[in-house]
């Protein structure tokens, strides 16, 4: 314990300075992250890992995944380490410092994406020399993925191209902010975004049009119907809280003032399924409800009204099963056998589908998250460090 305490004393101000170099890089979803991909890559190449990126069609953002092979020269098997390289949009005068510069005060690293998840990513690529320097029985293998927080659109792009490699793996750790605990289940995430056209017109005469924003609050007032009766479909399982599936009406836009009918109305909304059939109840009623009965109300007046329903992302879900490799395996990394669950969506339910053995354990709170002066504890940082260390040292016993 003393010799792995050292080593933790003698990594931690690299990947402190890791941490601040990721915080730099602006990767807000739906932006390029390929500055951001080159620094990691740069970084594992030069710790001996061999890599390959897979980019979304615009060629803007990529996925890395890197692998420092086993002592027999192989790639196959192994463990995935995985984290999401984008964040959440941050209003800077909201912050009570620079969200893209990494501020460390009382012992606490603040920056966009310190917790979620650049803090794991950082652990990671400062113990990849470690990995390095031992040969291993069985490979490590690092993987960056870009737009998680938009419907996990990177992952299935790795998943796939890993699929025609070949390359199978005995676990993967996902990083995500859980306190250093276990997770063993999350809900799934599909999100959505509803378009409206309808009809312009002035406000003294409604018939004149069609109001976009009319049809979008009652196509959300059917949402919030279908809403309660997702809680009254409460899982047997109840291993979730809120024990059932969620549903939300996150932003609504449209129109140019009360005395205008709104031809333009659009409505982002999630659902947060636990099981497959609970997001297809939602899709199957509000799709019903849009086409047969708003709109042939809406071409009334006009026969080029639509609503649009665009898909965001359907993730699917993170089950629960009797017994994981993977989680026993950061359970033994860590000392902890706290297991649990969570209800935010995450790609560890593509990895599982791809018949990886798959647990959620990183550092930082789901707390601080998506928050204000996002942060993450040097306390944190330094048990995912420890976990890491952990788990280099089994793969050379």
């Amino acid at each position: 314990m003393p010799i792995q305490k050292n080593i933790i004393d003698q990594v931690f101000p690299e990947t402190l300075k890791i941490l601040s170099n990721l915080i730099k890089f602006q990767t807000v979803s739906g932006s390029s992250n390929l500055e951001l991909i080159e620094y990691c890559e740069e970084k594992l190449n030069k710790a001996g890992a061999t890599s390959f990126k897979t980019f979304n069609n615009s060629g803007t953002q990529a996925n890395l995944f890197s692998t420092i092979k086993g002592k027999n020269g192989s790639s196959n098997k192994g463990i995935i380490l995985s984290g999401h390289t984008d964040v959440v949009p941050a209003i800077s005068k909201e912050w009570t410092s620079d969200p893209y510069i990494a501020t460390k005060k009382n012992d606490k690293v603040y920056g966009r994406g310190t917790c979620d998840m650049k803090g794991f990513i950082a652990c990671t690529l400062a113990t990849a020399p470690l990995f390095a320097s031992n040969k291993l029985n069985v490979p490590i293998h690092f993987s960056y993925t870009f737009d998680e927080e938009t419907g996990c659109l990177g992952a299935p792009l790795v998943l796939a191209d890993l699929k025609k490699r070949n390359i199978n793996f005995s676990a993967c750790i996902i990083g995500e902010p859980t306190n250093m605990k276990a997770i063993t289940a999350n809900k799934g995430y599909n999100e959505y975004i509803t378009r409206f056209t309808g009809l312009s017109g002035h406000a003294s005469n409604p018939e004149s049009g069609v109001s976009a924003v009319e049809y979008a609050v009652r196509y959300s007032n059917k949402l919030f119907e279908l809403r309660d009766e997702l809680k009254k479909r409460k899982s047997k399982k109840n291993i979730f809280s809120p024990s059932y599936s969620t549903l939300q009406i996150g932003k609504i836009t449209g129109g140019l003032g009360a005395n205008v009918i709104a031809d333009q109305c659009f409505l982002e909304w999630e659902v947060r399924p636990i099981s497959k059939n609970d997001g297809d109840f939602i899709s199957e009623n509000i799709d019903a409800f849009a086409n047969d009965i708003l709109l042939p109300e809406m071409k009334k007046n006009n026969q080029k009204a639509n609503i649009q329903k665009e898909i965001i992302g359907e993730v699917v879900g993170f089950d629960k099963e009797e017994s994981s490799d993977a989680v026993n395996l950061v359970c033994n990394l860590t000392g902890n056998n706290t297991k649990e669950t969570m209800s935010f969506g995450t790609e560890a339910g593509l990895f599982q589908n791809s018949g990886i053995s798959t647990v959620i354990c990183g550092p930082g709170s789901i707390e601080q998250a998506h928050t204000v002066d996002e942060y993450i504890t040097y306390d944190q940082l330094k048990k995912c460090l420890k976990m890491l260390i952990s788990l280099q040292e089994k793969m050379v016993n």
